[in-house]
């Protein structure tokens, strides 16, 4: 494993080992950042759930409240006239069986969100091994399969956020951009944990939301202070 770099152990240096309230970690971050480009800042929060059970699973979307500073490429898979709607909706890429075809064939994932038609999920079905490590495989749970392919396009491009939690029983989601107002990526950050406390499985004991962190992408990690979260589910 690389070392971490000189700029990386100095904005270590300012972190301190406590847990930080959400507007006091967000003043940290953009106080220690050193990139040269503008970051994502991502929550990370593991959860007192073991995913090897469906009925521990925990999922959904949130509609970032003010969107996620990046234009999503959108892939949709569709037939017939949802074609045409898909294109006027603002779709990256359109098609049916040749893109199903071309991800096949060629492993191909430049885009960010993929929605389809439920008459052609027996095809994209065939893409789970492309598309679920990457957490691309259509769900109508998460509005990814809908016969409203506008409405699914417009919802991803303004800065709609699919959370999952990975085997090890950690949540990763983007929030927004590093030069976002403090105010702003706070807004996206409680909303995004309010809708992951909300989706809590009733078959969940204990403490919920084990642990918290705040960073951005080339940042370390600054821990939240998780006393509330959770309590409210």
């Amino acid at each position: 494993m690389r070392k971490p770099g000189k700029q990386y152990q100095s904005a270590l240096k300012h972190i301190e080992t406590r847990p930080y309230k959400l507007q006091e970690a967000i003043v940290l971050l953009k106080k220690i950042k050193f990139a040269k480009f503008d970051e994502t800042v991502e929550v990370h929060m593991r959860l007192g759930v073991d995913p090897k059970h469906a009925d521990q699973m925990v999922r959904g979307t949130i509609l970032m409240p003010n969107g996620l500073g990046k234009t999503k490429k959108v892939l949709v898979i569709t037939s017939g006239d949802k074609l045409r709607e898909a294109e006027e909706a603002g779709a990256d890429f359109i098609g049916g069986e040749d893109m199903v075809n071309k991800i096949q064939s060629e492993g191909w994932v430049d885009y960010d969100a993929v929605i389809a038609t439920p008459d052609m999920m027996r095809s994209v079905g065939k893409l789970g091994k492309v598309l679920g490590p990457r957490g691309l495989m259509p769900n109508p749970k998460t509005g990814t399969v809908t016969v409203d392919v506008a409405k699914a396009i417009r919802e991803v491009k303004a800065g709609k956020v699919e959370f999952r939690v990975d085997k090890t029983g950690i949540i990763h989601a983007p929030v927004g951009k590093i030069s976002f107002s403090d105010e702003k990526l706070a807004e996206n950050a409680t909303a995004l944990i309010g809708a992951v406390v909300k989706a809590k499985p009733s078959a969940a004991k204990g403490k919920y939301v084990k642990s918290a962190t705040l960073c951005s992408t080339m940042s370390p990690g600054v821990d939240l202070d998780v006393t509330e979260m959770g309590e409210k589910a």
